[in-house]
């Protein structure tokens, strides 16, 4: 659907077609549908419950009651949301219905239209090979085609001296000063512990998505014989005979526990997760991420 064989121009329709027609129809609600949680209007109070922030503690409520309770707020009309794109070069592949970043330009995509409201605003940082590209936060439709072209057009990342996902996430919380949502779409492949704080001190201050973007080949590696890939980060050539089983299974293992990592990286640092898949249906796993955090709203349940 977004493949390279489309035009930029034919992609953005495509895009807007689907984002607009099926997504916003599945998830009608308030402007935060993407990822529920606070904004600034003070509403009811409720009882605490584990895992509630403590900062929205209402010491009258609680005095009275003498039961500990919190005070909930309604959504800002206005939103500010903040996306991090990797675009670096181990985000140029892709075994499955697409590459790992036509399906970040995806993910942006159901952001911005499902955020394209009246007094909404929408930028972001760009993390290239070439160097950081900042997208200044603006409303309407116009500058979020402006942005989703910019990262069509992007060209591929040369390998050698690509930018850490650390950096990335520092520039974006200097950049994104407002309260608002910052969704973060990365293959997350650095060192957890190079970008977890990063991740965490961004969190402390806005709502965070973490769009984690994975092609298969990076979980299996099927039996096709001798097997030469190339790390697109440095450009490093290597045969690897898939034939062994034992290799197969090792390569599984060690993926297995690199994802796990990445995902308790990424809950550590306080931020929800959302995982896409270029061989998956992006759409189906937006709607169900969705489905489950209003779920756990509904029912006071800390994501």
């Amino acid at each position: 659907m977004i493949g390279p064989e489309l035009a930029p121009e034919a992609v953005l329709r495509r895009l807007e077609l689907v984002v607009l027609r099926r997504l916003d129809g599945l998830l009608q609600g308030d402007h935060l549908g993407l990822l529920p949680g606070p904004g600034t209007e003070r509403a009811e109070g409720r009882a605490y419950v584990p895992g509630d922030d403590v900062r929205a503690m209402d010491w009258n409520l609680t005095a009275r009651s003498l039961q500990p309770h919190v005070r909930e707020t309604d959504a800002d009309r206005e939103l500010e949301t903040w996306t991090l794109v990797d675009a670096t070069a181990s985000m140029d592949f892709g075994t499955g219905r697409v590459e790992k970043r036509d399906l970040a330009v995806a993910a942006v995509a159901a952001v911005g239209f499902l955020t394209e409201r009246a007094g909404n605003r929408l930028g972001a940082q760009i993390l290239h090979g070439s160097g950081p590209r900042l997208v200044p936060a603006r409303t309407g439709r116009g500058p979020l085609l402006t942005l989703l072209r910019t990262l069509l057009g992007l060209p591929r990342s040369a390998p050698g001296g690509q930018p850490a996902l650390a950096d990335g996430l520092e520039r974006l919380r200097r950049t994104a000063r407002r309260r608002g949502l910052a969704v973060v779409v990365s293959d997350f492949l650095d060192p957890p512990e190079t970008w977890r704080r990063p991740l965490a001190l961004l969190a402390r201050r806005h709502q965070v998505l973490a769009v984690e973007v994975v092609d298969p080949r990076e979980l299996t590696l099927p039996d096709v014989g001798l097997l030469t890939v190339t790390d697109p980060e440095t450009g490093r050539r290597a045969e690897i005979p898939t034939a062994s089983p034992r290799l197969r299974a090792r390569y599984a293992e060690e993926a297995a526990a690199q994802r796990a990592a990445i995902a308790e990286g990424i809950r550590a640092a306080g931020a929800s997760r959302l995982t896409l898949r270029t061989d998956g249906d992006w759409l189906r796993d937006i709607v169900h991420h969705v489905a489950a955090h209003r779920r756990l709203a509904a029912t006071g349940t800390p994501a």
